[in-house]
């Protein structure tokens, strides 16, 4: 099985939903509903504020930015494929609540 559920959506990243992750997720940001994003962009901050703060207080700001500079480097293809997934599972995320 794939180790990522989102891999097969990369291998053309032109063709996929006529464009990129990143700007299919705008396109549907543009078009829902201003509460849905709003909401679900809330939700996003608050578990990356939660994640920061964590790690902030294991390795300090300054720590932290070297932690992540240096992990970005170093796992760029990882990063860049997680980022691509992150994309779309907000997307996916916005999408399905469009008709709640």
């Amino acid at each position: 099985m794939s180790e990522n559920k989102y891999e097969a959506l990369f291998e053309d990243e032109d063709n996929i939903f006529g464009g990129s992750p990143q700007s299919k997720f705008w396109d549907i940001v543009n078009t829902a509903s201003n509460d849905v994003v709003r909401d679900q962009l809330d939700q996003f901050f608050e578990r990356f504020t939660v994640m920061e703060t964590l790690l902030t207080k294991e390795h300090g700001e300054d720590g932290l930015n070297k932690v992540i500079k240096n992990y970005s480097f170093e796992n760029g293809q990882e990063v860049e494929f997680n980022t691509k997934s992150t994309y779309i599972e907000l997307t996916g995320e916005i999408v399905c609540r469009l008709d709640s």
